[in-house]
């Protein structure tokens, strides 16, 4: 059965954009309610944060060594923490408390504070970013399905046997998942779906965790050198110790959906003060299992660590617990995907529906109802748009499936712009801080610290990713 529905102009599903004189009067007109807590927004920042980064971090500190891998991860949680509390107070504009404009959106925040050009070069940037999550969320989920078919064969054939496996297959399959998932109309629709994902994210986590602990006291030693992996020259050594803190960067990064978070939460108390606590609390939860999983990996596999701890094959019994882990992965990943996606979809729908108000192809709702399933909406626009979006996305994962290398390149190109820049930017505006004052110098240091560590990373990243693809 077939209903069509015409939808509000302006429903939770079209998200239009507020005009720049909007108050906050404009939310008694929608049908949109927020009914977060700080405890969904700290599952959504798990899933956000807890993705495939966490499962390169052995890799990454084996090649920074015992002393630059465990501060590395310290120092990206602190700034981590430091950016997300300056963009927490960007949600209302011109105030962080009581500011009439809501900025939905991290795009909206720059048009708010910096204005309309700020806002298109963050755009690039912001669109640029949640799509390529969406690649290595792909190439991760593939490598994770192929997983689980070569721990099987290893355990029926030995550790010797030749169990290969392509990516193609499990990459065109969780494509296929997600054009089905795309179909979740918006943000606040998948709340059910970011806390199963957060939980399968600790579940491998910890498996991980524990294998690598269990792996130490096998050996009977730590494992790993102070300085990590020995290389042929020091150009390599630079070379993989800059992917590395760009892998780093990519693994605790999320400040890019963090306004979107904060748009689900339930007011009072402000929601910048609950953003705050949600964040501080799901970045300190993930430091501790980022330096965990990195930290027990090394000592586990010592410089011979996988670049993916539960796929590279360090790890290869019990086998079935093995299989769990990287299904809890694949599991995570298709939320992951999602809370990466559905900012990118509302953006472009969201243009799309102001472009052209009375199509019905962009506006009509059908609501479909399917024996002894539950009735569903379905929207022209968001069926073709979406399904397209990662066919996109899935096609790139097939020309480009080299795990470390992909979350390097991400991680450096989009930290310090979306990460450092604009959250700094926007809180000397928003503050009226004067340059040259202690507050001034303090922030400009904190930037330029994070910028050489971006450029380093990023050509590091780029070098890696070009000589596997030469190789």
């Amino acid at each position: 059965m077939v209903e069509v529905e015409e939808k509000d102009e302006y429903s939770s599903s079209s998200y239009p954009l507020l005009p720049e004189d909007a108050s906050s009067s404009a939310d008694s007109h929608t049908s949109l309610k927020r009914t977060g807590t700080v405890w969904t927004a700290i599952a959504h920042i798990i899933t956000g944060v807890i993705g495939s980064g966490v499962l390169s971090l052995a890799w990454s500190v084996a090649q920074l060594g015992w002393i630059g891998g465990p501060i590395s991860m310290v120092v990206f949680g602190i700034i981590t923490i430091i950016s997300s509390n300056l963009l927490c107070d960007c949600y209302r504009y011109p105030d962080p408390v009581v500011g009439h404009i809501r900025n939905r959106s991290y795009a909206e925040a720059v048009r708010s504070y910096l204005g309309k050009k700020s806002m298109w070069v963050a755009g690039i940037f912001l669109q640029e970013s949640y799509y390529g999550y969406g690649i290595a969320y792909t190439i991760t989920s593939a490598i994770s399905m192929r997983a689980i078919l070569k721990s099987n064969c290893y355990h029926k054939e030995g550790h010797d046997a030749p169990c290969e496996y392509g990516d193609s297959l499990f990459i065109l399959l969780f494509g296929a998942v997600q054009v089905v998932f795309s179909q979740i109309p918006d943000f606040h629709n998948m709340e059910w779906l970011s806390i199963i994902a957060a939980i399968m994210s600790f579940g491998y986590t910890f498996i991980g965790l524990a294998l690598g602990f269990a792996q130490v006291l096998g050996n009977g030693e730590i494992r790993g050198d102070i300085a990590g992996v020995s290389t042929t020259s020091v150009a390599q050594k630079v070379w993989l110790s800059a992917q590395a803190i760009g892998d780093i960067a990519f693994a605790f990064t999320y400040n890019i959906i963090l306004l979107d978070i904060e748009d689900t939460l339930k007011a009072p108390p402000p929601e910048n003060k609950t953003m705050k606590k949600a964040s501080s609390i799901a970045i300190l939860i993930t430091s501790f299992f980022f330096l965990c999983c990195g930290c027990f990996g090394y000592a586990a596999f010592g410089n011979q660590a996988p670049g993916n701890l539960l796929t590279g094959f360090g790890f290869y019994e019990p086998y079935w617990l093995i299989d769990f882990a990287n299904a809890c992965i694949v599991l995570h990943l298709v939320g992951g995907y999602q809370i990466y996606s559905q900012p990118l979809f509302a953006v472009a729908e969201r243009q799309i529906a102001k472009k052209y108000p009375e199509s019905r192809f962009v506006n009509n709702e059908y609501r479909i109802k399917l024996p002894l399933l539950p009735g569903f909406k379905v929207n022209l626009l968001r069926l073709c748009f979406r399904t397209a979006y990662v066919l996109s996305t899935t096609g790139l994962a097939l020309l480009f499936p080299y795990f470390n290398q992909v979350l390097g390149v991400l991680g450096a190109l989009n930290f310090w712009p979306l990460a450092i820049y604009f959250p700094v930017e926007m809180y000397l505006v928003q503050n009226k801080v004067r340059s040259w004052t202690g507050t001034w110098i303090i922030l400009q240091v904190f930037r330029v610290f994070c910028l050489l560590c971006t450029i380093l990373a990023f050509i590091g990243s780029v070098q890696g990713l070009i000589s596997n693809k030469l190789s």
